[in-house]
């Protein structure tokens, strides 16, 4: 409650300072001067100061005259509507005549107008504003329905995995014995090798919240963007555990400090500081097991890797040829398939493929 508060806090203010700033703005712009109709108007019609003249009739039977003296002042003068004023401004030599018939706008439509800015200005600094405190649905929170028995061909990587979902079930358990659980589990292998989908599969199997977030969405153009949406992802995290928090492509964030422009001041290293200090930040039993993917664990910060943090890591290679039939089952599993198809005969022409290949192993000939 008292975040929201600083939010609407400052969101206000920062309106109050663009209308404050457009209100000077405003006062500075040089002013029309008012003339009196019959006094002052008509008089320097006939003296030939005037250079144009606009009118604008009311529909009230009143009139209103602006335009420009000949030594460069604005005008303006409000009078009686005259019928002969076109003929009038024209025996004095003034030619430049503008009659656009328009009704002066009323109060409403005026203010309407002035505000127009101010509030496409306000609107656009609560876009910005809201995406610097994590706005925009980057991040997605559930309950997911995928199980290990959903996951084939990485046995191993399940069996490694055993242990997490056994923690997340039973934590009593492991703080009764004074057991560790990993704080990180890093998945790292070959695009489309099952990262993401035994993420899923292990909170699934757990039956935990699942929370999943690209790296690519911390890092924005807008300076520290990044840094507030892991704090607002650990913050809704905690209030849910235990549950699994996945990052996909780590390395959008995660890459070695030094690296990017700026010297180690830019976006994505102030993100990835503040992932170290929100890892560091819960215990190893709180009930909350970040895991993350990635294709390119060589590049990784060494401080994300260390005890404590992503301090299990875990290969997820392609699999073999029994994997493939595995997988190939999985996925033709509630399909309608001839009978002279072997999918044995299609893992043996598949080798080298992944899951996420399967429309291409599909197309292979029994």
């Amino acid at each position: 409650m008292q975040k929201q508060f600083k939010n609407v806090t400052i969101f206000l203010l920062l309106v109050l300072m663009v209308v404050s700033l457009y209100m000077i703005s405003a006062d500075t712009q040089p002013q029309a001067r008012e003339l009196s109709y019959m006094g002052e108007f008509r008089p320097m019609v006939t003296q030939g100061q005037i250079a144009s003249v606009e009118v604008r009739p009311q529909g009230n039977d009143t009139t209103v005259y602006t335009g420009k003296l000949k030594n460069g002042t604005e005008f303006y003068t409000q009078g009686p509507t005259d019928d002969t004023i076109s003929a009038f401004l024209e025996e004095n030599g003034v030619t430049n005549v503008v009659y656009n018939g328009v009704p002066e706008p009323s109060f409403w439509s005026q203010l309407l107008l002035s505000l127009l800015p101010i509030l496409l200005i306000g609107a656009f600094l609560f876009f910005m504003f809201n995406q610097g405190q994590g706005g925009g649905k980057v991040m997605q929170f559930g309950k997911s329905r995928t199980t290990f028995k959903d996951v084939a061909g990485i046995d191993e990587v399940i069996e490694e995995l055993a242990e997490v979902v056994d923690f997340l079930k039973t934590p009593k358990k492991y703080n009764q014995l004074g057991a560790r659980i990993p704080k990180g589990v890093l998945l790292y292998g070959s695009p489309g090798t099952g990262k993401t989908l035994l993420a899923k599969a292990t909170a699934g199997e757990a039956g935990v919240p699942f929370f999943t977030i690209s790296g690519s969405d911390f890092v924005e153009m807008f300076v520290g963007v990044g840094a507030s949406r892991v704090r607002d992802l650990f913050d809704t995290a905690k209030k849910h555990a235990p549950c699994i928090i996945f990052i996909d492509e780590i390395d959008a964030v995660g890459r070695q400090r030094g690296s990017g422009v700026g010297g180690g001041h830019d976006e994505r290293e102030q993100t990835l500081n503040q992932l170290l200090v929100e890892m560091d930040g819960f215990s190893a039993n709180e009930g909350i097991i970040v895991m993350a993917g990635t294709n390119r664990p060589d590049i990784l910060d060494p401080a994300l890797l260390r005890p404590g943090r992503f301090d299990r890591q875990i290969a997820v290679g392609a699999p073999d040829i029994k994997g493939r039939e595995a997988i190939l089952h999985v996925h033709a599993h509630g399909k309608q398939i001839a009978d002279n198809v072997d999918l044995s005969v299609i893992a043996k022409r598949t080798p080298g493929f992944t899951g996420a290949e399967r429309g291409r192993s599909a197309g292979c000939s029994p």
